[in-house]
């Protein structure tokens, strides 16, 4: 009788001592039995746009640089360029002729658009040839030929 209970005592005790393990694995950090869902992807809060012209042709190649930058880059074949919100961009725009006269027929227009083709008004900038402005309703902004805009962005 003497060695059931002690046997019954000694099974019990080792019952509630490999039950306070808490193994759980595969996802169950406090060992009750929950499974958190997977974390969503993060998001480094980088912002993208683009800039292409009259005809939506993309403007692949302008050299820019942002505050978070170490290195000059150059936008890509389709126009895009990356930034973190607040920081300020500087775009140099050698080689284009610009749209001082808002001339359409003779003047390179170039628009800051997102990934709809929706233009970004409002965007306050300044060029080195006259000063401070911002873009119109539909991305479209002043500048001369060979201009550097900073746009802040």
């Amino acid at each position: 009788m003497k060695k059931k209970i002690v046997g019954i005592l000694v099974a019990g005790v080792a019952v509630l001592a490999l039950s306070g393990c808490g193994g759980g694995g595969g996802g169950d950090y406090y060992g009750d039995g929950y499974y958190p869902e997977p974390l969503p992807p993060v998001n480094d809060g980088l912002t993208t746009l683009f800039l292409i012209d009259q005809d939506g042709f993309a403007y692949a190649g302008v050299p820019y640089i942002c505050d978070s930058m170490l290195d000059w880059s150059a936008t890509a074949p389709n126009g895009e360029f990356s930034f973190y919100p607040g920081e300020d961009c500087e775009f140099d725009f050698v080689g284009l002729e610009g749209n001082y006269d808002d001339d359409p027929y003779v003047d390179d227009i170039v628009y800051i658009v997102d990934d709809l083709d929706y233009g970004k008004g409002g965007i306050a900038y300044e060029c080195a040839s006259f000063g401070v402005g911002t873009t119109y309703g539909d991305g479209s902004f002043d500048y001369d030929i060979d201009d550097i805009c900073t746009f802040y962005l």
